[in-house]
């Protein structure tokens, strides 16, 4: 992101923003696994909680994560334009970035949460250097084709009579059944140890493999298209640009959520897997361009300063976000590991998030920097004051005596 006075207000409010719906999205994590969170059979919900689970299917799960992954792409740009701007090559300051986000990624995953998305975002920033340099246009046409593609693996059949697939419902009985007991009432090496060694797929090298080059299909439409929005300057111009975000929002917000709508609803039809899979992405970009009118019609609001501080600090709010919820449900906090319910989860996420706005609007005009983002910045620039170092200017020698 741009430093200083040149940084996009809507970008940080929208980054803020984000972290919100990742929140609503995660609780399902944080209270009963990263596969159990789709086996809820398992647990006994409440119609009420059944009702609010089908609305975070729909509006915020898969939704949100694809605006960070957006703004990922955008902010790599505005990086590279500001970094050469001060005469810097971008290329390996990128890459120690992406190595510090790797390293923070791992280390988040393998001591607190098996949800980690920093370690993914890491790997992608390495994919994403091989269309840094490229046209906007040609950006635009490869993230269309990557998002067709995705849109395709909707109609892979499912085959609950086949006997591998009976085997594998079986061993995810159990699986869910264990992390419920483990999580719940384990210690922390206890859980710490399950989170590494258990695997409901049974999934070898092979697959792990094959999942890691299907990535750049499955995420890298939104990492595109962010990038393509920074080349082209949105955002730029807020109040001059309405129009443009009115006319975005109007179509992607409902093509989102009737896209996202066809598998809850019509889950018989195999076609409806196309909307499950396009539908994330598509409502994605709905809620960009609402987000961004709502900021050029309200840019004196307390509230959008408030996203902007959540945004400033996104990755310190979402480690905190995980230290916060694990000690709320693992054993070796409250304990509460699938007991408090969909519904009494999305309050506890807007009540943890409310807590983050107050205390990031409070912390952003004391200091310039989050702890977490500043670490990343000192690697990123070597720098103990986080920022890029200026380029030291060879005197030039005239040619006259």
């Amino acid at each position: 992101m741009l430093e200083g006075n040149n940084r996009l207000h809507v970008i940080d409010g929208l980054r803020g923003f984000s972290l919100l719906g990742i929140l609503l999205a995660n609780m399902l994590i944080f209270q009963y696994g990263i596969w159990g969170k789709d086996e809820l059979q398992f647990f006994a919900l409440s119609p009420a909680d059944t009702v609010v689970h089908k609305l975070v299917k729909i509006f915020v799960e898969g939704s949100f994560m694809p605006i960070f992954t957006f703004l990922f792409g955008f902010g790599m740009i505005k990086m590279k334009e500001s970094m050469e701007a001060k005469g810097l090559k971008a290329g390996r300051h990128l890459v120690r970035r992406f190595l510090m986000l790797l390293g923070f990624g791992i280390l988040h995953s393998t001591f607190l949460w098996e949800g980690d998305i920093l370690a993914f975002y890491g790997i992608m920033g390495f994919f994403l250097l091989i269309f840094m340099n490229r046209k906007a246009k040609t950006l635009l046409i490869w993230g269309t084709i990557l998002l067709c593609l995705f849109g395709l693996l909707g109609l892979a059949p499912e085959s609950p009579d086949d006997p591998a697939a009976k085997q594998n419902k079986a061993r995810m009985e159990q699986y869910v059944k264990d992390t419920n007991h483990i999580y719940g009432t384990g210690t922390y090496e206890q859980i710490k140890h399950h989170r590494q060694t258990a695997d409901p797929l049974g999934m070898d090298g092979f697959m792990i493999f094959f999942m890691l080059l299907l990535a750049p299909l499955l995420t890298g439409p939104m990492f595109l298209f962010g990038m393509y929005a920074a080349k082209k300057r949105w955002f730029a111009d807020p109040a001059g640009e309405r129009s443009a975000y009115l006319r975005g929002m109007l179509i992607f917000l409902p093509a989102g959520l009737l896209l996202k709508s066809l598998k809850p609803l019509f889950p018989q039809f195999g076609w409806a897997g196309i909307g499950e899979m396009l539908g994330g992405s598509i409502l994605a970009l709905g809620y960009i361009f609402g987000f961004a009118l709502l900021c050029s019609a309200a840019k004196k609001s307390p509230w959008l300063r408030r996203f902007e501080a959540v945004g400033k600090l996104s990755m310190t709010n979402y480690l905190m976000q995980s230290a916060i919820c694990t000690s709320i449900f693992y054993g070796y906090g409250l304990g509460l590991f699938g007991k408090l319910g969909v519904a009494v989860g999305c309050g506890l996420a807007v009540a943890i998030y409310l807590m983050q706005l107050f205390a990031s609007a409070w912390y952003v005009k004391r200091f310039s920097f989050g702890p977490m983002e500043r670490l990343l910045r000192m690697w990123t620039y070597f720098s103990f004051a986080g920022k890029p170092k200026p380029r030291i200017q060879q005197p030039t020698v005239s040619s006259q005596i």
